[in-house]
């Protein structure tokens, strides 16, 4: 299943599939409606304490990836229950419409300006087997 990644100010596409909003916080200036967001998976996203360290020093990309892993390892209910909301959310209802309807896409979505050097890279990784 393909998992893509985008930033949540990005227009919302048919081709996101269940989107998938992997931040702590709700990002400034952008209404529910607006984000159409599936699931808000916000328990998986860095400790503030990790993504502060990060701000600090971006070149410490390889770090960063080695503690997000561990801290996603430490907290495996969060991420199981994560892995079955978009599971859910895949699935269509019994009636064939709704959220999910059947889309085979997940993006993970983020307010953070480099998507490619940012947590939803690493938890693409993570979640790639799973969903």
């Amino acid at each position: 299943m393909p998992i893509k990644m985008k930033r949540i100010y990005d227009e919302p596409a048919a081709s996101d599939g269940v989107r998938v909003l992997v931040d702590r916080l709700w990002p400034r200036g952008i209404t529910k409606q607006a984000a159409a967001v599936d699931v808000w998976a916000k328990d998986i996203a860095p400790s503030n304490e990790l993504r502060k360290a990060y701000h600090a020093d971006r070149e410490q990309w390889g770090a960063f990836k080695k503690a997000y892993k561990a801290e996603l390892r430490a907290n495996a209910p969060a991420v199981d229950a994560a892995v079955e909301a978009i599971k859910t959310a895949l699935t269509p209802p019994p009636s064939g419409r709704g959220p999910g309807g059947g889309a085979r896409t997940v993006t993970l979505l983020t307010s953070a300006k480099t998507v490619e050097r940012s947590h939803v890279e690493v938890l693409g990784e993570v979640l790639g087997g799973r969903v």
